[in-house]
Parts: C-alpha cells; sequence; structure tokens
C-alpha cells in the first residue's frame, strides 16, 4: 500500500505527520509519526502528481490531481462538499454542541478573535499557530458567532490573519508577560461591552502561552519558505520548531527554510536515502524555496 500525507496535525499537543492509504479511490486508513524537534526531517516527493485529500481526509474518489501550490489541497468538488457543512463557511448552524470564544495572539499587533468547538481545547490555536491565546466565553454556537461578530464591529478585533504574517514575526516575540498583556487589554475591552449574548458563559482572562510547545525561544530567523513540491524532490533539516502548520527547518547552509506542510498533503512521499551527511544529519533542499534574506526580492535557492 502506498501512502499519502495528510499534513501536519496536533496530537496531546505535540506536532506529527498524519498518512492515509492511497492504494484504492475509497481507501482511508491514517496514521501518524510524531516529530520531535532537533530530529531530523528528511524526505523524498516519490508520487509523480498531488492528489486531492478528499472532504475531512478521507480520501478522493475521483483521484483528482490539485496544483501543487494549493494550500487546501483539496479539488472543487471535494472543497464544495467540505464547505457545505462547515462551522466556518456558516452552513453548519445547527450543531448542538457547545462552542467557545477565544482570543489569540500571534505578535504585536496581531490579534484575532475566533471560535471553536468547546470539546477540541487548544487544539485550534495550536493548528493556526497562536503564540498565546485566552478563552473569552463558551456557550451554543450561534451565541459565540454573535460573540465573535461583535468584537470584529465594536473593537476592530479580526478573525483571520495571513500566515505569512505570523511567520515573519515568530523570531522577535517579546517577553512573555508583554505577549499577554495585549490580549489582556483586548479581553478587558471585550467584557466591558454592551450587546453580549445571554447565553454565552463568560471566561476569565487567563493567558495560555505556546512558545515553548512551538520551540519559538531562542529560534533564528528563517531565509527561506519552500514555495511548492515537485516529483523527486527532496526537503531535508533539523527540526528547529513547528508553529500552526509550518515546520521551521534548520538548513545544511546554516539557513532556516520553513514549510508549509499543507503543501505536503496528497503527495506520495519516502524517506529521503542519500539525503544524510557524515554525522547522520539529514542535508538538502531540493524543491523551490522563496528566499526572504533582506535585499533579496523573489530569488529562488
Amino acid at each position: 500500500m502506498s501512502w499519502l500525507c495528510g499534513g501536519l496535525r496536533w496530537t496531546a499537543g505535540r506536532p506529527a505527520l498524519a498518512w492515509y492509504g492511497g492504494g484504492g479511490p475509497l481507501e482511508h486508513v491514517e496514521r501518524v509519526s510524531a516529530l520531535t524537534y532537533g530530529g531530523d526531517v528528511a524526505f523524498r516527493v516519490a508520487g509523480a502528481e498531488r492528489l486531492c485529500v478528499g472532504v475531512r481526509r478521507g480520501g478522493c474518489p475521483l483521484r483528482a490531481v490539485v496544483p501543487r501550490r494549493s494550500s487546501g489541497g483539496q479539488c472543487p468538488e471535494c472543497a464544495r462538499l467540505e464547505r457545505s457543512r462547515s462551522v466556518a463557511a456558516d452552513t453548519m448552524a445547527d450543531d448542538p454542541r457547545p462552542y467557545a470564544v477565544y482570543l489569540a495572539w500571534f505578535g504585536p499587533g496581531l490579534v484575532k478573535v475566533g471560535i471553536t468547538a468547546d470539546e477540541r481545547g487548544s487544539t485550534r490555536l495550536l493548528e493556526q499557530g497562536a503564540v498565546a491565546f485566552s478563552w473569552l466565553g463558551r456557550g451554543p454556537l450561534m451565541a459565540a458567532r454573535r460573540a465573535e461578530e461583535l468584537l470584529r464591529a465594536a473593537l476592530g478585533v479580526p478573525d483571520r490573519i495571513p500566515y505569512k504574517d505570523k511567520r515573519a514575526v515568530r523570531t522577535s516575540l517579546p517577553a512573555r508577560a508583554e505577549r499577554a498583556r495585549e490580549i489582556e487589554e483586548l479581553h478587558r475591552r471585550a467584557g466591558a461591552l454592551v450587546g453580549w449574548p445571554d447565553s454565552l458563559e463568560r471566561a476569565p482572562f487567563e493567558a495560555v502561552d505556546h512558545a515553548g510547545v512551538f520551540g519559538l525561544e531562542g529560534l533564528r530567523p528563517m531565509t527561506g519558505v519552500v514555495t511548492e513540491l515537485v516529483p523527486g524532490g527532496v526537503v531535508a533539516g533539523r527540526l528547529l520548531a513547528a508553529a500552526g502548520p509550518d515546520l521551521h527547518l534548520g538548513a545544511a547552509d546554516g539557513g532556516v527554510v520553513v514549510l508549509d506542510t499543507r503543501l505536503m498533503s496528497g503527495w506520495e512521499l519516502a524517506g529521503a536515502r542519500g539525503a544524510e551527511g557524515a554525522q547522520g544529519a539529514a542535508v538538502g533542499v531540493t524543491v523551490p524555496v522563496k528566499s526572504v534574506e533582506r535585499g533579496v526580492q523573489g530569488g529562488l535557492f
């Protein structure tokens, strides 16, 4: 059986790569492989094409080919089906589960409001790469959604922050106390707003910090970002940090390359044999990488 990558998962507060069986059009057998900071990540793209991951990573019955640079990893039909029952797309208003409203901090001035199913705990915050966060309240889905809209309208807090902005500030974060202070002030202002849904139970301010979980302390600035995977291409390096879907890899030349693992989903990958140095350390990145070194515009390694 061949195994297709399903991208990064946060399991029990730790990063892992997910895999599912790709031997048949409807087959779905998932497994995960844990990632360890300081360990080597080394793989070669074994497949000739990138396949759609299907609805909820269940495999695509059409085995459709998707663009290499797509972060979604789905064909149009599977993407449509995914959104037909999605809280994010507001097509699942009848979900009876309780939801939690949160404030997530990604860097100075980068705070967003969002909601997540209460049963998922902080997993959604890890998936987004939130460096720090605090809960605002818990209650029915539509009450949580109204609270989210209230903060956007009254305080101008967005519900979305681009990944490129999150990446840009990860290596220059202020001290932990300062990280908490910004969301504490917004939490206070949010609590004073008029119009909170009565059915939403307020949560006291309590900052949760993920810098240690992500491995961000002392992280070196990135020098490049992988733009796509290609057949036969190799990605290999020392895992320095993981935040949201991103892996920060120490490359053989001393640089730090960021790999958005959403680009891995749908590819058949294999261990990168022959991509190890004399000390056993993985080396080599042979896929397209956009340089983010100062003074370089749109270059490739």
